[in-house]
């Protein structure tokens, strides 16, 4: 009996999917749930997994297809699910021969179960990056997810200095010097997701009368507030205190004193959201995403720290689902994770403001007559000037920078 595998529903407006890479070759057993093949879509990575147990008979999408939903991508044979195990014992039947020599032989079995890890089409497009970013060896690295495939955190366990890292050394180096010489210039294919943003991105210029202004903030007194309360707020809510709760919260402050920069147009009317859904962007290895915190004005500090941080490992493991990118009302983007001092975000249609924040620098700054020196971040507001005009833009910024300033102006309400 043969089982089709096909392309699933992928979400709200999205109707086709490139593969990404196929997990599995014809002719391997495969148990029901196990991973096939791997689907980028403009918005995410998503697994398609087997319905039933047995052997994957055919592909009949192949690597870079791109493919609506309900498309046959291969079948499974249920009915070889016997054939597997027949080709075991031949296996088992290998090794007598190289049995005489004793000496030899416990040193064989070491590697043997490092294998199935080593393949190369096992790992996922974000562990993939990460492996060749840090020029790591897929075989020496112990997988623990199923099937021993290997997982973000392995990777980065064996980067860091874990178990797998002992080993890897030696072998890394004639792979890191693997490029071509002489090669001038590599063309790769852009990825349906970079696609995407670049469409969304031009789409944000070619609609919008988009214009930015700026402000910068004095972080003395957040920082200050960090340092005072960071070990007991870890302690009691076992996240970790750090600075996008109050930028999140600032900003969500200031949008309810100015609506418009929390609104949208469509069509002809302007749209004004009595809630605050607020956008983190997010680089992740895929591409620029944006997870969404929804209903922020209700979350306390801890929620929001510990919302952000659950959205951020998706996102780097590309497991975000297409909910948790749609919807947003306002967008907020911190480049100075980066090291940018200065920049003009673009807007993420059809929102209608997008706050860029930056580097934390020390400037001398003139205080009460005197010249101190002070931590400093630039912050801009880039906006739809059909919209918003720019005395709303402004106050946004002023009333942002208050809040940030004087950060018990947060828990007061004020």
């Amino acid at each position: 009996m043969a089982t089709d595998i096909v392309v699933p529903t992928l979400g709200e407006s999205v109707s086709e999917a490139t593969v990404a890479q196929w997990l599995k070759k014809p002719g391997d057993a495969v148990a029901v749930d196990d991973p096939l093949v791997e689907l980028e879509t403009d918005k995410v990575t998503l697994e398609v997994n087997a319905s039933a147990a047995g052997v994957l008979a055919e592909v009949l999408a192949e690597e870079g297809a791109n493919v609506e939903v309900g498309t046959l991508l291969g079948r499974i044979d249920s009915n070889a699910v016997a054939a597997a195990p027949a080709k075991a014992p031949p296996k088992a039947e290998a090794p007598p021969p190289k049995a005489p020599a004793p000496k030899t032989a416990p040193p064989p079995p070491e590697p043997a179960p490092a294998k199935p890890a080593a393949d190369a089409r096992a790992l996922s497009p974000a562990v993939r990056k990460l492996v060749e970013e840090h020029g790591l060896e897929p075989g020496r690295i112990e997988g623990s997810g199923k099937d021993g495939r290997i997982l973000k955190e392995d990777v980065l366990r064996a980067v860091t200095g874990g178990p797998a890292a002992a080993q890897p050394p030696a072998t890394e180096a004639p792979a890191a010097a693997a490029p071509a010489p002489g090669a001038r210039e590599e063309r790769v294919r852009m990825t349906r997701l970079r696609r995407r943003i670049a469409e969304r991105l031009k789409e944000a210029q070619n609609t919008a009368a988009m214009l930015t202004t700026f402000n910068e903030v004095d972080m003395g007194a957040v920082m200050e507030l960090r340092r005072k309360y960071r070990e007991s707020f870890e302690k009691k809510h076992g996240v970790r205190l750090g600075m996008m709760s109050f930028f999140t919260a600032a900003a969500v402050a200031a949008l309810k004193e100015l609506p418009a920069v929390n609104a949208q147009i469509d069509g002809d009317e302007i749209v004004y959201k009595n809630y605050y859904d607020i956008g983190i962007a997010v680089s992740a290895p895929q591409g620029l995403v944006v997870p969404v915190l929804r209903d922020a004005e209700r979350m306390g500090f801890a929620e929001i720290e510990k919302t952000i941080a659950a959205l951020g490992r998706r996102a780097r493991d590309g497991k975000l689902s297409i909910e948790e990118m749609t919807g947003g009302t306002f967008t907020i983007t911190n480049g100075g994770v980066f090291g940018s001092l200065l920049s003009t975000p673009i807007l993420n249609p059809p929102q209608s403001g997008i706050l860029g924040l930056h580097k934390i620098q020390e400037r001398p700054m003139a205080v009460d007559g005197e010249v101190r020196i002070r931590p400093m971040m630039y912050v801009a507001l880039s906006y739809d000037h059909r919209l918003i005009d720019g005395r709303e833009a402004v106050t946004f910024l002023v009333r942002f920078k208050a809040f940030i300033e004087d950060p018990e102006r947060l828990l007061l309400n004020i």
